[in-house]
Parts: C-alpha cells; sequence; structure tokens
C-alpha cells in the first residue's frame, strides 16, 4: 500500500474529510489531495504530525515504493528543469550571435537573462535525491557552470567592446 493510500485509510477510517486533516497538521488541502494521489510527499515535519494524529509510526506510513515513486517524481522535475536550462542556453547564445553579428547590442540584454536563467535552473536540473548523494562531486558540477558563464560573459563582453 502507497503512502497515499495509506493516509487516505487511516483519514477515511477516523471519518475526516481532507480539509479537517489540513487543519490539524496545519497545510492546505491541496496537499493533502496530492499526497493522497502519490503526486507529491509530505516534508519531515508533516509525517511527524500525520504520525503523531493517528498514533501510527512513520515506518508504516512510508514503504520503500513510497521511496522509489518520491525519486520517480524527482527525476520527472528534474528532468523539466533541464529542458528549461537548455532553452535558454540557446536563447543565450541565440542573442549573443545576434548582438555580435547585426552590432546591435541591446541584445546582450537577453544573453544575460538567458544565461541567469540557464544558471539557476541548470543548478535545479539533478534530482534531489542525487544532490544529497553528490555533495562531494559539487565542486566539479559548479566548476562546469563557471565555465560555461564565463564564455559566455566573454562573448558578451567583446562583443561590447567592438561596437
Amino acid at each position: 500500500m502507497t503512502f497515499g493510500q495509506e493516509l487516505k485509510k487511516l483519514r477515511n477510517d477516523n471519518s475526516m474529510t481532507q480539509e479537517q486533516l489540513a487543519d490539524l497538521i496545519f497545510v492546505t488541502r491541496t496537499a493533502i489531495s496530492k499526497w493522497e494521489t502519490d503526486n507529491g510527499y509530505p516534508s519531515i515535519d508533516s509525517l511527524k504530525a500525520i504520525s503523531n494524529l493517528f498514533s501510527i509510526s512513520i515506518d508504516e506510513l512510508i514503504s520503500d515504493a513510497d521511496v522509489e515513486n518520491k525519486k520517480l517524481l524527482d527525476k520527472k522535475i528534474a528532468k523539466r528543469m533541464y529542458f528549461i536550462a537548455i532553452s535558454f542556453l540557446g536563447i543565450t547564445v541565440l542573442f549573443t550571435l545576434l548582438a555580435y553579428f547585426l552590432k546591435l547590442p541591446c541584445f546582450n540584454v537577453f544573453s544575460m537573462g538567458g544565461l541567469i536563467g540557464y544558471l539557476v535552473f541548470g543548478l535545479m536540473s539533478k534530482p534531489k535525491y542525487k544532490r544529497m548523494q553528490a555533495r562531494k562531486l559539487i565542486i566539479p558540477y559548479i566548476m562546469s557552470r563557471v565555465i560555461i558563464f564565463t564564455v559566455v560573459l566573454a562573448v558578451v563582453i567583446y562583443t561590447l567592446v567592438t561596437l
């Protein structure tokens, strides 16, 4: 039984609505709905509150399947962030080249915006559980982002100087 099914069973066994449960553990009704449909998972604080409310251990609430579902959900979100990051990188390259060849420095503003978007979404493009595992490898990851940032920034500066 998944966490969502277990939560729904516990809530129904105690004759509670999603709204009532949400009020008792200080979350929104939509959060309860997401949890019950296995489209999201609660924070550790919410798990503790649910555990205390229903007098059940956290181990009984969460199964190995829930951990795998959480990993899959994290991977899905990370994949979306990766595609957004690549889109921003494409925007950066496009506007940098336009600024250079058309001699229009105003396009560099869009290049910088794309670069910032790339860096932000690029950092979020790794699933959360892998970011936790790879804390030792964070330096090479950040260095790769810094190198890309430096190359694009150099092109932007070169474009501005040659105008």
